[in-house]
């Protein structure tokens, strides 16, 4: 199994009526902004231990699991939003750095969220790195109707009991799920990320830690006129990592383009694209010591 360098505290805070769990390594400084690590979408904050371990320089670091995800209860809702993310973190960095700023890492869903966060309080973030966070395809008024009335159906299958997560019969199943979604991620990190990853919800019956109504549709369009308009007033320098693999073609083949994204990165005032060679959308599994020094020359 992977041997861990640095050994993450995990506490708890109290956060919007939620106890937001959170894994933290090393302690405040005064004279350096917290990094808070912010993970994406059925992922954990234990993710990101391997570039945690690759950082060389002494950094407090922070890294939450999202509402109804790893071991932050969202005490049973059926919906999720991204104005409750973006809450969340204020709330977060009212805890942590009160009077100061921070500097933001995110990954997928949780670079969409940082680059949010960074044009609402351009303020309170010093440096801020997307981990491929590309944001979704382009919505069209026309497409409200149907989408609303697709998230009803969700809705009651979800409260029918339609939409439960899958569960595995052991950690190793566990493992093999991980290293089957990324072939790149070998057995010992994939075994020690399946302990954080799931729990033993009954004898035998393994379970990913990310609560069923994250599989729901978003009811809400995607408007690309309204996140650009964000991301104009990001004044934090900005670095956008991408991998060698273009998960965008992966994913949404055509109606989402690498090229189409890089139009978008244009509203951001100061912005930095790297791209990471020999690794996935998951490029903080596959190349942990490449993103960790990306990370601290950008922030240095």
């Amino acid at each position: 199994m992977y041997q861990v360098k640095k050994i993450a505290r995990s506490e708890f805070v109290p956060i919007r009526d939620l106890q937001y769990h959170l894994r933290c390594w090393g302690q405040p400084q005064a004279s350096t902004p917290p990094l808070l690590l912010l993970h994406g979408w059925m992922d954990v904050a234990a993710s990101f231990q391997f570039v945690v371990d690759a950082i060389q320089q002494d950094r407090f670091i922070v890294a939450p699991d999202w509402r109804g995800f790893g071991l932050t209860a969202s005490t049973g809702v059926d919906c999720f939003w991204y104005p409750d993310y973006l809450a969340d973190l204020d709330a977060l960095l009212d805890h942590f750095a009160p009077s100061g700023q921070v500097n933001l890492v995110g990954h997928s869903m949780g670079g969409n969220l940082a680059m949010l966060y960074a044009g609402v309080r351009p303020e309170r973030v010093h440096r801020l790195v997307n981990l491929e966070g590309f944001g979704l395809p382009a919505t069209q008024s026309e497409q409200a109707a149907g989408r609303f009335a697709n998230w009803l159906n969700e809705l009651k299958a979800f409260h029918a009991g339609k939409m439960q997560l899958k569960t595995y019969d052991s950690l190793d199943a566990v493992a093999a799920r991980l290293i089957k979604t990324n072939p790149r991620l070998g057995p010992d990190k994939a075994r020690w990320l399946a302990i954080h990853w799931s729990a033993e919800v009954s004898p035998g019956h393994w379970q990913i830690l990310g609560e069923a109504a994250h599989k729901l549709t978003n009811p809400q369009l995607y408007r690309v006129d309204e996140v650009l308009s964000v991301h104009r007033q990001i004044t934090a320098p900005t670095l956008m990592v991408e991998s060698e693999d273009d998960s965008i073609t992966q994913w949404w083949r055509g109606k989402f383009t690498r090229a189409e994204h890089r139009e978008r990165l244009l509203a951001v005032p100061s912005l930095e694209i790297v791209e990471v060679p020999h690794c996935g959308h998951m490029l903080h599994h596959d190349q942990p010591e490449a993103v960790a020094a990306l990370i601290e020359r950008f922030l240095a």
